[in-house]
């Protein structure tokens, strides 16, 4: 759709015009037949399934991008030029006016999870060739924490309530890719983790799951039992806010701490940059008046997977390695 139109100046009053239809309330009025509800306030278009729209925001998860407006939508998705696309929309807005703001009901999130692929060997040589222990990728796979989607075949972290019932999923592509991301009604509470067989006053935090299984991996090697602690990921990077008392803490580590009060040490395994760092500092002010913070980063690398790849004296990107290698 982009054209070779000679530089047009627009209003700015046209432009802002334009920016305030979202994609839902465009696509109910003007591409109806390409809509489709998929649960609860969450849509999809009949043309891409993976461009979910929740929230007043949309977001193209086989293409890794998103946006808010109709405006966004047409330009990066329909490929309009930016001032095709506001003529357009200031053309068909005339007489539209956004909904009133309708005040959100706390109803509880809907856990989307993707379809199971028939088996997992695809996560599984993904994983395998991170470093990560086979029987653990196994246990894991066993006990639904760890599944391959159907389609682009993702592997898939799954968080569970204390009842088991899964609350939480993130994506990560087994390509090559750098694509991640979470599943639509996923509620970080439940972030996913390996939790100990008995009770333990310790807990382990780290910034995603590739480095807590890398972590589950490396006191396997060392002849320590990885199911005596209690291992929690924190779905991606804990973001502080300037001013360190202004910041909250992550409301993974808040829901496991009150569901586990007899907790007196947390140790931290942040990632070795600077965001690593600083989140690190962060929790260790937040925390520290009320629990035993230990600080223990990689020992190499950026994060554990770099040191676990180091401790096996694996290269990155991995060549294939026999399964049956014992670690």
């Amino acid at each position: 759709m982009r054209s070779n139109r000679p530089y047009v100046k627009l209003d700015p009053a046209v432009i802002e015009q334009a920016r305030q239809m979202d994609l839902l309330s465009y696509l109910q009025r003007y591409e109806p037949s390409n809509l489709k509800r998929v649960a609860g306030n969450v849509y999809c278009t009949k043309e891409h399934d993976s461009l979910k729209i929740s929230n007043g925001k949309w977001y193209w998860w086989s293409r890794g991008f998103g946006g808010v407006s109709a405006l966004d939508y047409l330009i990066k998705v329909r490929e309009y030029s930016f001032v095709e696309a506001v003529e357009m929309l200031t053309g068909i807005t005339a007489d539209w006016k956004p909904p009133p703001v309708s005040v959100p009901k706390d109803e509880p999130k809907v856990l989307l999870l993707p379809p199971k692929n028939r088996d997992c060997n695809r996560v599984t040589d993904y994983l395998f060739g991170r470093g990560i222990d086979l029987s653990i990728i196994q246990d894991c796979i066993a006990d639904g924490t760890i599944f391959e989607s159907v389609k682009y075949h993702n592997a898939v972290f799954v968080g569970k309530d204390e009842s088991g019932t899964p609350k939480y999923a993130a994506y990560r592509s087994t390509i090559g890719s750098s694509f991640k991301g979470d599943a639509s009604g996923s509620d970080k509470r439940y972030s996913f983790r390996l939790l100990a067989r008995e009770p333990t006053n310790t807990v382990h935090l780290f910034e995603a799951a590739i480095d807590l299984l890398s972590y589950a991996t490396y006191l396997k090697c060392e002849g320590k039992d990885y199911k005596s602690e209690n291992l929690l990921s924190l779905s991606g990077v804990y973001q502080p806010k300037k001013e360190i008392k202004d910041s909250k803490i992550p409301i993974a580590l808040t829901t496991f701490l009150n569901a586990n009060p007899h907790i007196k040490t947390i140790i931290l395994h942040l990632d070795n940059d600077k965001t690593g760092r600083i989140c690190t500092a962060t929790l260790k002010e937040l925390l520290q008046k009320d629990y035993q913070i230990v600080d223990d980063p990689p020992p190499v690398g950026k994060d554990f997977n770099d040191f676990l790849l180091s401790y096996l004296g694996i290269a990155r990107p991995t060549v294939s390695r026999e399964r049956s290698d014992a670690r």
